[in-house]
C-alpha cells in the first residue's frame, strides 16, 4: 500500500470519516437551531453559580483540565472531532508510509484520541477568550428564589437534601441542592417543587402539589 492509495473512505479510517460526518451534522444541526448543544453542567468560575454538586472534586478537575466548561459543548466536540479525524489519518499515513500498511482501525482510533484530548484542552481555551461573552446572561443564586424546579434524584427531607434542576430567567439550567420548607415535608425524584428560600447555597422549597400550582411544562 502506498500513500497514494490513503483514502479517508478505506476502511482503515472509517472512524475518522465518522468523525468528520458527525462534526458537520453538529454544524449543520446548530445552523438550523435544531441543535442545543449548550453544557449546562459548565465548570463555572463566577461563584460556581451553574455547577453541577456532583461535578465537583476529581470529575470536576478532569472537566476542567480537558477544557469543558471554557467553551459551549457544541465547540469542544467540533474541535475534538476535528482533531481526532486529523490526527488519525495522519497516524495511519505515517504507519504507511514506515510498514507498507494501515494500522487496525480501531488501534488507531485509540492513539488519535489519546492525542485528541490533550491537544482539544489546549485550543478551546483561546477560543473560549475569542468567543462573545453574554455578560447580561448572568444571574444571582437569589433570583433562583420563587422559581420552579425539578428533583432529580433521592429524596429529600429536613436536613437531607436532594439535587434538583431549576432554570433561571435566561432559560439556563441551575443545579441546586433542596430541602423542605416545612420540617415534615417530604419531596421525591422528579417532584415539581416552588423554591421559596435560600440559606448560603442551600434552597428550600415546597413541592407545588401542596401549593395546587400547575406543574412545569
Amino acid at each position: 500500500m502506498s500513500l497514494s492509495e490513503l483514502s479517508l473512505l478505506a476502511d482503515y479510517n472509517l472512524p475518522f470519516a465518522i468523525a468528520l460526518g458527525l462534526m458537520v451534522l453538529f454544524f449543520v444541526l446548530q445552523v438550523i437551531g435544531l441543535g442545543d448543544f449548550d453544557f449546562d453542567a459548565d465548570i463555572d468560575a463566577d461563584a460556581g453559580l451553574d455547577a453541577d454538586p456532583t461535578s465537583a472534586g476529581f470529575g470536576g478537575a478532569v472537566l476542567t483540565l480537558l477544557g469543558l466548561g471554557k467553551v459551549p459543548l457544541f465547540v469542544w466536540l467540533s474541535v475534538f472531532l476535528l482533531l481526532f479525524a486529523l490526527l488519525g489519518m495522519s497516524i495511519q499515513a505515517l504507519a504507511i508510509e514506515l510498514t507498507g500498511g494501515a494500522l487496525y482501525s480501531l488501534l488507531a482510533a485509540v492513539f488519535a484520541a489519546g492525542a485528541a484530548l490533550p491537544a482539544t484542552a489546549t485550543i478551546v481555551p483561546p477560543i473560549g477568550r475569542m468567543l462573545p461573552k453574554d455578560e447580561s446572561s448572568a444571574v444571582g443564586l437569589d433570583s433562583l428564589v420563587g422559581r420552579r424546579a425539578k428533583i432529580l434524584g433521592g429524596r429529600a427531607s429536613a436536613g437531607n437534601p436532594a439535587r434538583a434542576q431549576v432554570r433561571d430567567i435566561h432559560g439556563h439550567a441551575h443545579y441546586v441542592m433542596v430541602e423542605p420548607h416545612e420540617a415534615g415535608s417530604e419531596m421525591h425524584d422528579g417532584d415539581e417543587v416552588l423554591l421559596v428560600r435560600r440559606e448560603g447555597q442551600a434552597f428550600f422549597a415546597v413541592p407545588l402539589s401542596e401549593r395546587k400550582l400547575a406543574p412545569v411544562n
